[in-house]
């Protein structure tokens, strides 16, 4: 007798994957508690995560929208100023440093120097470049803005009782005065760019866990039963600011992501960790998920992805106020996503 004896068939690659049918492959997740469709959920993340936020919201779960697109922007525009696709107006979160940050000036035990950047006769977020994709007309109107979406983003934590945030990066830049980390370089989508302000920096795996363990223990001091689910993008990087070939770099930064993922969910028992990463690059889908350019995520592979975390990852009996069987379904999501990282292919020569 030996412990390999009595373990289950997923836990034997012939068992599990080289069966030969990929439809089959499932429990990759293993969550402590599932998703019900009444606990109220938020997502932040990469351009991955948007997938996520969309597929919930089509399935009826209590998904929360903090910071809603007024009433006059019509439907069709308001992902392009950055309502509706996370559960608040912040864009892109790449990293552990932003997300870090974000929570730091919600609370308001962090205020950047540099809160306004101008480009020409218009004025941006530093921190969310896109939202507005023409800028706005003052530095006031970026300060009211930025006021009114932290305490939005304040409001979201305290109601959150399920957290999904999907790691992207490890590579950002910061300010060199005060530490403020920005999700995309300065001058590439707005202000400019001076070496003497801002650095880059390739986080480590010591600094990311650090990050994550500080917003773990400072949302559940807001929440305490807040239950968070943490994945990776399977989004190779569109450039890398290292001295590192862009393939490599991208190994190393989703290395790092996985095994700080991997690590917090055995760390804490509110932490899941769900497989997106490997269910879109592992080896026995042979990159079939992937465009022609290896690097954006098809429509089908969306769906695989959706429907394993439907099924391995959420609870499936109806709401209370619901009498008739019903079960999740995976929509169609072939919709552009809203990717700040994306801009620097442009830059390509």
């Amino acid at each position: 007798m030996n412990p390999y004896q009595s373990l289950p068939p997923r836990a034997f690659w012939k068992t599990a994957v080289a069966h030969g049918d990929i439809d089959q492959i499932s429990g990759l997740g293993q969550p402590t508690k599932k998703l019900e469709r009444s606990a109220a959920v938020s997502t932040a993340g990469s351009c991955f995560a948007q997938h996520i936020s969309r597929q919930l919201r089509a399935n009826g779960f209590n998904f929360i929208d903090a910071e809603p697109a007024p009433e006059w922007l019509i439907r069709e525009r308001r992902a392009q100023f950055g309502y509706g696709i996370f559960s608040a107006r912040f864009g892109n979160i790449y990293s552990s440093a932003q997300l870090k940050q974000l929570i730091q000036r919600a609370s308001g035990s962090f205020t950047p120097t540099e809160a306004v950047w101008r480009t020409g006769e218009r004025f941006f977020d530093p921190f969310r470049p896109s939202i507005e994709p023409n800028g706005f007309e003052s530095a006031a109107e970026v300060q009211r803005s930025q006021e009114t979406h932290l305490r939005s983003v304040a409001s979201m934590f305290k109601r959150t009782d399920v957290f999904i945030f999907t790691l992207g990066l490890t590579e950002i830049w910061r300010s060199k005065e005060d530490g403020a980390v920005y999700p995309s370089c300065p001058g590439v989508q707005a202000g400019s760019f001076d070496a003497g302000k801002y650095e880059f920096v390739n986080l480590t795996f010591e600094q990311v866990i650090s990050d994550m363990r500080y917003v773990i223990d400072k949302l559940l001091k807001i929440r305490p039963h807040m239950r968070f689910i943490f994945t990776v993008s399977p989004v190779p990087l569109t450039a890398t600011a290292s001295s590192s070939h862009v393939l490599t770099a991208t190994t190393y930064s989703k290395s790092v992501l996985r095994a700080v993922a991997g690590q917090l969910a055995e760390q804490y028992e509110c932490v899941d960790y769900f497989p997106s990463y490997e269910l879109i690059t592992a080896p026995v889908f042979q990159g079939q998920f992937f465009d022609s350019n290896m690097r954006n995520v098809r429509p089908a592979g969306v769906a695989f992805v959706m429907k394993s975390f439907f099924r391995d990852f959420c609870e499936s009996s109806p709401p209370a106020e619901e009498h008739q069987p019903r079960s999740v379904t995976v929509e169609r999501d072939d919709e552009g996503v809203i990717c700040d990282e994306a801009v620097l292919e442009f830059f390509a020569q």
